[in-house]
């Protein structure tokens, strides 16, 4: 199992300029690491719609990469966007699926059927030109230059060890930020 923070670290150094899409637990982690958040975008209020967008960033901006951060039971919530992301075939899109067999966010319950499918192989089967699965930090650390090279739409799994949030929703730190984000990374990418 990969420590999700160590992942992010590791992939806050190969970002370059990439626009980033974190979501839900992911998003939590790369708020403290982030080197460039105006070009971050958390999507913590829509779980199952970071995939989504990631995917409109990429169709309005093809030529700088986007790097989304999915949580399992998030993807497991709009599996749909994996085919409509593989029909648009963007190739700038870098998509991470946080793997921990459990909704971390809301308590710790296991997602449906955890375990017991793959990932990276429902996205070759919907269409991605590329699939990674890594649950040792290690290999991922030797391979992380062949997958940012790779032609996208490229998927990522890693399997993580689960970090389960605890406590009432609204007493939770929440990213660092807000609503305005989308307003600001605009304003960042135009000038």
């Amino acid at each position: 199992m990969i420590d999700m923070n160590d992942a992010l670290a590791l992939i806050e150094k190969r970002r370059e300029d990439s626009i980033v899409v974190p979501t839900m637990t992911a998003g939590r982690g790369w708020g403290a690491i982030s080197q460039d958040e105006f070009l971050d975008l958390p999507v913590s209020g829509a779980m199952g719609k970071a995939s989504s967008i990631a995917l409109g960033l990429c169709l309005a901006q093809p030529d700088r990469k986007v790097v989304l951060f999915d949580g399992d039971g998030s993807l497991v919530m709009n599996l749909g966007s994996m085919v409509t992301i593989s029909g648009q075939a963007p190739t700038n899109l870098y998509h991470f699926v946080l793997e921990n067999d459990v909704y971390a966010i809301t308590g710790g319950q296991p997602i449906p059927n955890a375990g017991k499918f793959s990932f990276d192989g429902m996205a070759a089967a919907s269409g991605y030109a590329s699939t990674f699965e890594f649950d040792d930090f290690e290999e991922f650390a030797t391979r992380i230059d062949e997958v940012f090279d790779a032609t996208g739409p490229v998927f990522i799994t890693l399997k993580t060890r689960p970090e389960i949030m605890d406590g009432p929703v609204d007493s939770r730190t929440s990213a660092r930020r807000t609503p305005q984000a989308a307003r600001e990374l605009h304003d960042t990418l135009n000038g």
